[in-house]
């Protein structure tokens, strides 16, 4: 089968490979259909990771089952699904709690938590930005999709990871109706943050960038665009807020956060979060930051660790959530709100292209060029 393989920074091509296939009874196998470009996707593009060469990438997926496993009961040949970015086998004691971000049963290194497709230190499973994929836990893990999922692929692909990943940092930033939010970051996670601050009745929902493309994406949905360089974001969100700062906040950037003039600082938006968000105010993080990079130009950071602002934090009594979403905890309701209409995230697509463009698709969003939000991968060439 076709594939996009990781041979190094900044180096991916589209190659023939062993073709994915049923291994275990519960396994399902998928033709992909859509597979999106993700901004963790550009960690490993970048060589900020430990992914191996010769990787499959791709992690937000979806497609037609083909093929199920012995084992598989309720998935059928012929459904459309979407498949979450963590896999999970739904029996451990995490995924009983719905932790499945962090299950025990999948991850090939016992002292880890997680895994996912074609992620670097999360399991060996290859990734869907190829023409066929192997789910493990079929009946589990693929979430079988509306009758309209092949003629609204846009809308529904976003459930593998991007939606629900919004929609979790507003649960951890514990939005509620009337409240005010602040989202750093208008990347595809950040508007999906903003979207689900909208759907959840927020209002005032402020989004910090300085890319004007994606600032004019928020500003479509009715957010406030705060273009940090043009000033102090922080000054500019008390200022909307009357001095006291945004009930909640939302961080959707990660450490690969840069200033105004180019420089990488990891603690950036964290450190800013504090300061535009109220005293006892509610702070969500779903930004990638990893245990180490040894590739940062922060000494701290190399080891995993940043200057934070904790005095600041502690005094102002705020409370912070972190970490990678549970998808299947919202999979479902989210593909019912497509599906009626009352949500429709295709809103930030840019691109649809075929796998065999994947590449120079790779560099045109790592270099965050204009115009360049979400990229859609059909293996089948559509």
């Amino acid at each position: 089968m076709k594939a996009l393989v990781y041979d190094g920074p900044r180096e991916v091509g589209v190659r023939d490979v062993p073709d994915a296939r049923i291994e275990r009874p519960t396994d399902v196998l998928v033709k992909i259909t859509t597979t999106n470009i993700c901004g963790s996707d550009l960690h490993m593009y970048e060589g900020r990771t430990n992914m191996e060469t010769g990787r499959v990438l791709g992690h937000e997926n979806m497609g037609e089952v083909i093929e199920v496993g012995d084992g598989v009961d309720k998935v059928r040949v012929g459904d459309m699904v979407s498949l979450p970015f963590n896999i999970s086998c739904g029996f451990c004691r995490n995924c009983e709690h719905g932790l499945t971000a962090f299950c025990l049963t999948t991850p090939d290194d016992p002292t880890m938590a997680g895994a996912a497709y074609g992620f670097a230190g999360m399991g060996p499973y290859n990734g869907g930005q190829a023409e066929y994929l192997r789910v493990p836990y079929g009946d589990h893990n693929c979430l079988v999709l509306p009758e309209d999922a092949r003629e609204r692929q846009a809308d529904y692909t976003m459930l593998s990871d991007i939606f629900p990943t919004g929609w979790h940092c507003t649960e951890l930033a514990r939005v509620q109706p009337g409240d005010s939010v602040v989202i750093y970051g208008a990347g595809p996670v950040g508007l999906m943050a903003a979207l689900s601050a909208q759907l959840k009745s927020a209002s005032q929902v402020m989004v910090v960038d300085r890319h004007p493309d994606r600032l004019a994406l928020a500003e479509q949905i009715g957010a406030i665009a705060v273009d940090d360089s043009k000033g102090n974001p922080v000054d500019h969100v008390n200022a909307l807020t009357n001095g006291a700062g945004a009930d909640r906040g939302c961080e959707c950037v990660g450490y690969q956060a840069h200033d105004t003039a180019g420089h990488e600082q990891p603690n950036m938006t964290l450190n800013n979060l504090v300061q535009s968000v109220k005293f006892t105010g509610t702070i969500g993080v779903v930004g990638v930051f990893i245990a180490e990079d040894p590739s940062s130009p922060s000494k701290l950071y190399r080891e995993g660790e940043v200057a934070f602002d904790y005095g600041s934090f502690w005094f102002k009594g705020q409370t912070m959530g972190t970490g990678q979403a549970n998808v299947k905890a919202y999979n479902r309701q989210l593909a019912g709100l497509i599906e009626k209409g009352k949500a429709k995230p295709s809103w930030i697509v840019s691109h649809e292209l075929p796998l065999t463009q994947a590449a120079e698709s790779y560099q045109h969003f790592d270099a965050r060029d204009e115009g360049w939000t979400k990229v859609l991968l059909h293996p089948d060439g559509a």
